[in-house]
C-alpha cells in the first residue's frame, strides 16, 4: 500500500473542533436534534452582530470602488463558494445591475454548483484562469471566502488579485490569528547583525478580514451549517448596503428593477400606483412607457415629463432617486 501524503493538522481551528453539547447528537430524538441545532443556531446573529464594524469597512472598499467602475468578487469553494454565486446571481434580479458588477468565482467551475468537484479547493492557482479573464483593476474588491480559512484555492486567489493592484479581503469563521504563520527566519552568518524577527503573516496580502466566529458545528466539520448560515447573512449584508449605496432603493422600496416576469410588474405596479396616488391600470401605462423600468416611471408619474427627461434626472443625481421626488410616502 502506498504512502499516504502527510496533511496539516487543522485540528486547532474552531471549525473542527467537537461541540460537547452535540457529543451524543446520533443518540437524539428527532424533536431534540432540532432542538439542539436551534438552539445553535442563535449564535449565528450574535456573530454576525460582532462582525459589523470589520463589515463596515469592507463595505466602504467595495462602494468606493464599485463608484468608480469597479466589481464585487466572491472567490470560494464548495460551500462557500456556492453561497458567493448565488449572491452574486440574486443581485441584477434584485438591483438591476449589471450581471458584471457583482462576480462569484468557485473551485472546480460551475460543475461544483451541483457536485463536488474533489481537490479542486487545494489548487492554489485555481482561480486564476478566470480571474484573468476578469481583467482585475485598482477599483475591483474580491472577497475569498473560507469558513475554516485555510483554503489553498481562496489565497492563491487573493494573492493573484493583490498582485494586480485590487482590494483584497477575506471571510472565515476562525481567528485570523489562528492562521498566521511565522515565516522561517533567515540564517545568520557569524559577525552579522541580527535582524528583527519576521513577523506572523497571513498565507497571502489581504486589506480586511472578516471574522465570523460561530464556534463548533454539531456535526463536527460540516460548516454548511452555522459557519453557512453566517456566511450567507453576511454576503447579503454585503451585496445589499452596497448596493442602496449605489442608488438602488428609494426608501426601503425595490425601485431599481425591470418588471420581467408577473410577480415583478405586480410589484413594479403597486410601487407606482402608491407612490403616484394613481389607479393600477395607469401605472402599467407609465411603466409601459418607461420600458418597464420603475425608477424612470416614478419621475414620469409624479413629476410628468417623458422618458428621457427622466432618464436625464438620474443622470444627474448619479441614479437616485430621494434628491428628485424626496422620500417616499
Amino acid at each position: 500500500m502506498p504512502d499516504q501524503p502527510v496533511t496539516p493538522d487543522r485540528g486547532h481551528l474552531a471549525t473542527e473542533q467537537r461541540l460537547a453539547a452535540a457529543a451524543a447528537i446520533d443518540a437524539l430524538s428527532i424533536e431534540a436534534t432540532l432542538r439542539l441545532m436551534n438552539t445553535q443556531d442563535m449564535e449565528v446573529p450574535l456573530a454576525i452582530r460582532s462582525a459589523i464594524p470589520s463589515l463596515t469597512k469592507l463595505v466602504e472598499f467595495v462602494v468606493e470602488g464599485m463608484k468608480n467602475g469597479g466589481r464585487l468578487i466572491y472567490c470560494g469553494a464548495g460551500t462557500s463558494g456556492r453561497l458567493g454565486v448565488l449572491d452574486a446571481s440574486e443581485c441584477p434580479p434584485t438591483f438591476c445591475s449589471d450581471p458584471n458588477q457583482v462576480v462569484g468565482i468557485i473551485a472546480g467551475g460551475d460543475t461544483a454548483l451541483r457536485n463536488a468537484v474533489e481537490g479542486a479547493e487545494d489548487q492554489r492557482e485555481g482561480a486564476l484562469p478566470a480571474l484573468e479573464k476578469l481583467g482585475l483593476t485598482p477599483n475591483d474588491t474580491l472577497i475569498g471566502i473560507a469558513a475554516g480559512g485555510t483554503t489553498p484555492y481562496v489565497w492563491g486567489a487573493i494573492d493573484y488579485a493583490h498582485t494586480r493592484g485590487a482590494k483584497t479581503a477575506i471571510i472565515t469563521c476562525v481567528p485570523i490569528k489562528t492562521l498566521m504563520a511565522r515565516p522561517r527566519a533567515a540564517v545568520v552568518k557569524p559577525n552579522e547583525a541580527v535582524s528583527v524577527p519576521p513577523k506572523p503573516e497571513l498565507p497571502a496580502p489581504v486589506y480586511h478580514c472578516v471574522e465570523l466566529l460561530v464556534g463548533p458545528e454539531v456535526l463536527t466539520g460540516s460548516t454548511r451549517l452555522k459557519a453557512g448560515t453566517a456566511t450567507k447573512l453576511a454576503l447579503n449584508m454585503i451585496s445589499t448596503t452596497a448596493m442602496l449605496q449605489m442608488g438602488k432603493a428609494w426608501g426601503n422600496l425595490m425601485v431599481d428593477l425591470r418588471a420581467t416576469n408577473v410577480k415583478l410588474m405586480d410589484r413594479s405596479i403597486r410601487i407606482v400606483s402608491t407612490q403616484a396616488r394613481i389607479s393600477r391600470e395607469e401605472a402599467a401605462d407609465v411603466l409601459t412607457r418607461a420600458g418597464g423600468r420603475v425608477k424612470p416611471a416614478l419621475i414620469m408619474a409624479i413629476q410628468g415629463g417623458s422618458l428621457e427627461q427622466a432618464q436625464r434626472l438620474l443622470n444627474q443625481h448619479d441614479g437616485k432617486l430621494r434628491p428628485i421626488l424626496g422620500a417616499p410616502r
